[in-house]
């Protein structure tokens, strides 16, 4: 296995990265930390005969509070995100799935961006910024777009953006009080291991500890990171109890679209998710209470 021959781009700026992009579209990818483009290239047969890196736009890296939220940058990498001080609180689902992606030596390059834009049904990020609400920094040429997550991925490896988009970063609005979000994963082992289903849950409580809002999203049991959007009408307004956690779970079965490979069958993943969206909601609700 090796890589074909490519010519290789360095962008200095979005206004390189997008006229690049442009110019040699569709034969042209873009490369972050390289952790899944690069094995992509080595094994799929879908070669390319140029790569534009964005290592240079360091407008890209890092995680700061902007406005009323928090920005990181599509090429903030998975370790950075897990030990960022910034990463507390309403956003500590995000460490809950950064602490637990692949090894050490991956999570020290691969980037979040990467981990959206490849869309790849497994990725843990995507479900955990779903349920945190999150929007997507988009830039092209014509100007920058906004689009919340949701919306992001399409398919398995398919998403919204054009082709002489770059994602740039990620926005998430900080959440209101009495707000929790968590994340619940299960893969074969515990080292380097892909999701078989995951389940990422985000909770607002009334002052009353009813629930005023859920989002709920799905991983690795779909084409895309799915957003349950009929998990909210069976929990608005309730007591997060047993009953309301059954019909939550049973929604998100419900909405799941698993297939069965070597990691598991679709009944078993199915399965999974009832359990996992128990466990993702339980969570969230203790973090809301404080």
């Amino acid at each position: 296995m090796y890589i074909p021959t490519l010519e290789l781009h360095e962008a200095a700026s979005f206004e390189d990265a997008t006229a690049l992009l442009a110019r040699y579209s569709p034969d042209v990818r873009l490369l972050a930390g390289g952790t899944d483009v690069l094995c992509e290239l080595k094994t799929s047969g879908k070669s390319v005969g140029h790569l534009v890196t964005l290592d240079q736009i360091d407008t890209m890296r890092g995680i700061s509070e902007e406005g009323d939220g928090l920005r990181i940058g599509a090429l903030t990498t998975i370790t950075e995100i897990n030990d960022s001080p910034l990463i507390c609180g309403p956003y500590e689902v995000l460490r809950d799935a950064a602490s637990r992606m692949a090894t050490l030596q991956i999570r020290n390059t691969a980037t979040i961006g990467g981990n959206i834009a490849g869309a790849n049904p497994c990725a843990d990020m995507p479900p955990v910024l779903i349920a945190l609400n999150a929007v997507a920094v988009v830039i092209s040429a014509e100007g920058q777009r906004n689009v919340p997550l949701h919306d992001v991925i399409t398919g398995p490896r398919e998403t919204i953006l054009e082709h002489d988009e770059v994602l740039a970063a990620v926005f998430v609005q900080r959440p209101p009080a009495r707000f929790g979000a968590a994340y619940a994963r299960f893969g074969l082992r515990n080292g380097n291991a892909i999701a078989v289903a995951s389940v990422a849950a985000g909770l607002n409580l009334n002052d009353d500890g009813t629930v005023h809002n859920a989002r709920i999203a799905l991983g690795a049991v779909a084409p895309a990171a799915k957003f349950v959007q009929e998990a909210n009408l069976w929990l608005e307004g309730r007591e997060l109890n047993e009953d309301a956690l059954k019909e939550a779970a049973r929604a998100a079965m419900k909405a799941a679209e698993p297939i069965s490979d070597i990691r598991g069958s679709a009944e078993y993943r199915r399965e999974l998710v009832g359990v996992l969206t128990k466990r993702a909601l339980m969570a969230a609700e203790q973090r809301a209470k404080g």
